[in-house]
Formats: structure tokens, sequence, C-alpha cells
């Protein structure tokens, strides 16, 4: 990490960005650590991701989420699935999510991500994997059939 910085700042970057959480949670980093080195929480999205930053110039402007990541309107009824390929395991767990979905009667629809401007325009800030139920955030964290077996259990009692 500090090797990292030193780094970006030798090549004149005004800063570093991560993503992070108000815990430490799985595929973010852990905003303890990052505090300690220097990091500044800067921005926040519901309901637990950080957006941290280290400057290297004190008058460089402060990085943000879009505000896509506050506003998920006009989404669809049930499910709604962002992903990209950053993860191996997407590829796999993507199609059996939807097929569960869609045995139980709930709509399940996929948007993979291909470009950075379609990441950009997400409204999850990790674009990875980003499920949503209804409009509401479910959860940034790959799941796997027994877990999303849950899920799926909890949106048929409501």
């Amino acid at each position: 990490m500090d090797k990292c910085i030193e780094d970006s700042k030798e090549k004149g970057k005004k800063g570093l960005v991560v993503l992070s959480s108000n815990k430490k949670k799985g595929f973010l980093s852990d905003p303890k650590y990052m505090k300690y080195k220097g990091f500044e929480t800067v921005d926040t999205a519901d309901p637990y991701f950080e957006l941290m930053y280290l400057p290297f110039d004190e008058g460089a402007a402060r990085p943000c989420f879009k505000n896509t990541v506050h506003k998920h309107e006009n989404m669809p009824k049930g499910f709604v699935l962002y992903y990209t390929n950053q993860c191996p395991f997407t590829a796999k767990y993507v199609p059996l999510l939807e097929k569960m979905a869609h045995a139980c009667g709930i709509d399940f629809h996929v948007v993979h991500i291909q470009s950075r401007d379609a990441a950009q325009s997400a409204p999850g800030p990790f674009t990875t994997f980003s499920l949503f139920c209804n409009g509401e955030f479910v959860t940034h964290e790959i799941l796997s059939e027994k877990k999303f077996e849950k899920i799926l259990l909890s949106v048929r009692e409501n």
C-alpha cells in the first residue's frame, strides 16, 4: 500500500480513491485501515458504501458518487442484477440466480456492464455485482444458490 501511494504521488496524481463501507465488508476496503493511512470519507451511498479519498493536492476537487447511485428510479419490479466480468464467479452464478427467480415466478432482469460509461452510470457503486429488488439495494456480494434462496423466501413472504 505505501509503495502504491508513493508511486502515485510520483506520477503527479491528485489523490487516491477507494470504495469502502461503514464497517469492514467483503470485497471493499477496510475503513479502519484506510483511515489509518490518511484516507477520509468524502461521500456515502445507502445502505453502507463510503467513498474514501487520500488527496495529494489539497486544492484538488473532492470526488463524489454520481447521482445515479443515490436515485434508483425507473427500475423494473422484481430483481435487477448489475454485474461485470471482473469476477470469474459472476459468469457461473448470474444464470443460476436468474433461473431460481423465474422458477419462483419472480422477475429477474440482468444488466451486463461492459463499458466504463455503463459502469459510471450504474445505480450501485460496486459494479462487479449489485443486486436490487423492487428498486431497493440488496447486496454487493456474489450470492451462492443457498444465500439467494433465503432472499427469495423473504421476497415471497412480503
